[in-house]
């Protein structure tokens, strides 16, 4: 895990966003706003005689162009499906379009809010919609696109972070270990778990990327749409659907109880990756930490993470990690 090009977006300046659009035959009215995102640049832009559209410049050296290209071939197969998906626009006869040094791709704007978990219903149309993305994920495995493993996401985020020496000396040894700890029973549960299936996924199923429309021009668009699709990548079906998932163990298990009564309609769900949960939570939280690190050149991350690299914010992740741990050692949700 190397870090990025210092200042990646220094060039990017709103005269070269618009100028982008420009150079694919789009032609702006000049309205340009920021949206949230810290990977990438997100804008939305007014176009002139039709409605705003969201363009996202790539963070340079995160993705290959094939890479890109293939996120965007999962979406567009999706939508063909009819599935609730934002696909990227061919323009220029290109999805993936370049200027100015940065690589760029342009979407239909999507309003909406987020879904509320807490309502059983809300929940089991989730899980429909889901079932069917890895219904289609599960037809051929992406070629450019990396796996979610306990390499990928454990162990070398864990020997970024100790390279680039982030974790305070007088703490060192306690997170090592910890972190050591940890990383050895998220193995203990891939391995209690076998060897699952895995498929393309959306990657990054968290709320900020599912909205909900309700009174939409045709019914059948009611309900959630999901965005942003640069996460995707190979790993087991259970990625996409623990995010869903907050609370005590028995609201936990209740919950999903009501996502996969829609799952099981559209695809099989594997009962052996209820061993995976806290393991790709574990996983996560150790990825995340060295995802901010990587950044920490980027000027938009010591804005917008303040507490990060503090040293309340290590000692937090050491007891964080010794709590995953000991629920590892716990027994999988039982399915109701």
């Amino acid at each position: 895990m190397s870090p990025p090009t210092d200042l990646p977006f220094a060039d990017l300046t709103p005269d070269c966003v618009l100028d982008a659009l420009y150079s694919v035959g789009l032609q702006c009215d000049g309205r340009l706003l920021a949206l949230n995102s810290y990977e990438n640049r997100v804008y939305q832009i007014g176009i002139e005689d039709g409605p705003p559209v969201v363009v996202k410049f790539y963070r340079p050296q995160r993705w290959s162009d094939a890479a890109i290209l293939e996120e965007h071939a999962f979406v567009a197969e999706l939508a063909a499906e009819e599935i609730p998906v934002v696909p990227a626009l061919t323009l220029a006869d290109n999805t993936l379009n370049a200027f100015g040094g940065y690589r760029f791709a342009v979407f239909p704007r999507q309003g909406g809010r987020p879904p509320e978990l807490g309502d059983p219903d809300t929940l089991e149309w989730m899980g429909r919609f889901i079932g069917r993305i890895h219904a289609v994920g599960a037809r051929l495995p992406f070629a450019a696109r990396p796996a979610l493993d306990v390499v990928s996401f454990g162990a070398q985020p864990r020997d970024y972070l100790l390279a680039h020496h982030f974790i305070p000396d007088d703490i060192l040894a306690a997170w090592h270990s910890v972190v050591d700890q940890a990383l050895g029973r998220v193995q203990q549960c891939f391995e209690r778990a076998g060897a699952v299936r895995t498929l393309r996924l959306h990657g990054d199923c968290h709320m900020g990327n599912v909205l909900w429309v309700e009174e939409a021009k045709e019914a059948r668009d009611n309900g959630p749409h999901f965005v942003d699709f640069d996460d995707a990548r190979m790993g087991p079906a259970i990625q996409d659907l623990w995010m869903l998932l907050s609370g005590t163990r028995a609201e936990m298990a209740l919950q999903l109880s009501h996502v996969l009564e829609g799952y099981e309609d559209f695809f099989n769900f594997d009962p052996r990756e209820l061993h995976l949960i806290e393991a790709l939570r574990t996983l996560r939280l150790i990825h995340y930490a060295a995802w901010i690190a990587q950044r920490w050149h980027d000027p938009a991350f010591p804005l917008a993470f303040p507490w990060f690299n503090t040293q309340r914010y290590w000692q937090d992740r050491i007891l964080e990690l010794r709590e995953q741990t000991a629920l590892m050692d716990e027994p999988p949700l039982q399915l109701l």
